[in-house]
C-alpha cells in the first residue's frame, strides 16, 4: 500500500526498512491474550454460529459502546443523501455487525484451510481474467478496497492456487498483527511488510507472483492522489497503478461479497490502463477507476464497507466547503 500528494513524482515511497519489532506493551499482552481467549471459546462452535456471535459483539460497538458512531453515521448520511436518519442508523448497525463479523470470519480463517475457504464462496464472476493473466508468466497487480470481506478475498486467490504476496500495513498490537500474518501465511499468502514493498514488489512481478493492495486509505507519508469517492475527493494510494505501469502488469479488481446465507460472491473485474505521455496522469487515471470499481459495489452492498475509517479526512486544501470532511463537521 504504497501510496504522496498529487503532482508529486510517480515513484513509489522510499522504503523506511524492515519492519519495526516493536516489544509488546502490558496493554498490549491483555488484548491480545483475551482475544485469543474469545477465539478459542469460538473455535468451539459451528462456523456460523461463531460468525454470527462476531456480529453481536460488532453491534456492541455501535450501541452502547458508540465507538466511532458519529463518524460512520455521518458518512453514511454524505454518501448516501437520499436516506432519512433512521435509514442511516439502520445501515450504520449494519456496518457494525458486518465488521465484528469479518473480524470473527478472518480470525478463525486459518482453521478452515483451503479447502474450507474455497467452500466458503458459492460464486465467481470474472476468474478467467485471474487465469488469463497468470498464465502469461508476467505477474500482476490486485486491488481491493475495505469492502466485503477483503481478508477473504485474498485468502480465496491463493487457495485457488495463484503465487500472492499480501502487502499490509503493521497492526497497533505488534502480537495481534503477528497472530493475523500467521493466519494469512497459512492459507497460502506471502505477507510483505508495506515498508518492504518497493524492495520486494518488482521481484515478485518479476518472477509471475501476484501482489494484493487494500487500497482505499490515503494516510500521511505516503504517495497518493485525491479521486472521487461518492462525490467527494478522497486520498487514495498510488502505489499499485504504480507498479503496475511501471513493470507492465495488469491492473485486476478482486471483492468478496457476502451474501444473505454467509457465504461469499467473489467478483473480478479488469483495470484498464491507458498509456499516454503523461505517466503521472495515468497513474491518476487507474486509481480513479479502481476507485469508482471499489464506489459500485459500495453502493450495491452499503453496510459491507469500512465506514469506521474516516475516509475523507485528508482533502485538497481547496475542496469546497460543502464537499468537505463530513466526519468532521458538527
Amino acid at each position: 500500500m504504497s501510496t504522496g500528494t498529487a503532482g508529486e513524482t510517480i515513484a513509489p515511497d522510499k522504503p523506511s526498512g524492515k519492519p519495526k519489532h516493536r516489544k509488546p506493551t502490558l496493554a498490549h499482552r491483555a488484548e491480545y491474550y483475551t482475544m485469543r481467549a474469545t477465539i478459542g471459546a469460538l473455535r468451539a462452535l459451528p462456523w456460523d454460529a461463531a460468525c454470527k456471535v462476531g456480529e453481536r459483539l460488532g453491534e456492541l460497538g455501535y450501541r452502547p459502546l458508540g465507538i466511532r458512531k458519529n463518524v460512520v453515521e455521518k458518512q453514511i448520511a454524505a454518501a448516501f443523501p437520499e436516506l432519512d436518519h433512521p435509514a442511516v442508523v439502520a445501515l450504520a448497525r449494519d456496518s457494525y455487525r458486518h465488521l465484528g463479523r469479518t473480524f470473527i470470519e478472518t480470525a478463525l480463517m486459518d482453521s478452515l484451510g483451503k479447502d474450507g475457504v474455497l467452500q466458503l464462496v458459492e460464486s465467481v464472476e470474472g476468474w478467467e481474467i485471474v487465469d488469463g493473466v497468470m498464465s502469461k508468466g508476467r505477474g500482476a497487480v490486485m486491488v481491493t478496497g475495505h469492502f466485503g470481506n477483503w481478508e477473504l478475498a485474498g485468502s480465496y486467490v491463493a487457495a485457488r492456487g495463484v503465487p500472492l504476496d499480501a502487502i499490509v500495513r503493521g497492526m497497533a498490537n505488534p502480537l495481534f498483527d503477528g497472530y493475523v500474518n500467521r493466519a494469512r501465511e497459512a492459507i497460502g499468502m506471502t505477507v510483505v511488510h508495506d515498508s518492504e514493498a518497493v524492495r520486494r514488489t518488482p521481484r515478485s512481478l518479476r518472477g509471475g507472483r501476484a501482489v494484493a493492495f487494500v487500497a482505499d486509505q490515503g494516510v500521511m507519508g505516503l504517495a497518493s492522489t485525491f479521486v472521487p469517492f461518492f462525490g467527494r475527493p478522497a486520498k487514495t494510494p498510488r502505489g499499485a497503478a504504480v507498479f503496475a505501469l511501471r513493470f507492465e502488469v495488469p491492473v485486476i479488481f478482486v471483492v468478496a461479497i457476502r451474501q444473505p446465507n454467509g457465504r461469499f460472491r467473489i467478483v473480478v473485474e479488469r483495470i484498464e490502463a491507458v498509456r499516454t505521455a503523461s505517466m503521472d496522469h495515468d497513474v491518476d487515471a487507474i486509481v480513479a477507476t479502481f476507485t469508482e470499481h471499489l464506489e459500485k459495489w459500495v453502493r450495491v452492498v452499503p453496510a459491507q464497507y469500512f465506514w469506521q475509517h474516516r475516509r475523507w479526512r485528508r482533502q485538497p486544501p481547496d475542496t469546497p466547503p460543502e464537499l468537505r470532511d463530513p466526519s468532521a463537521q458538527p
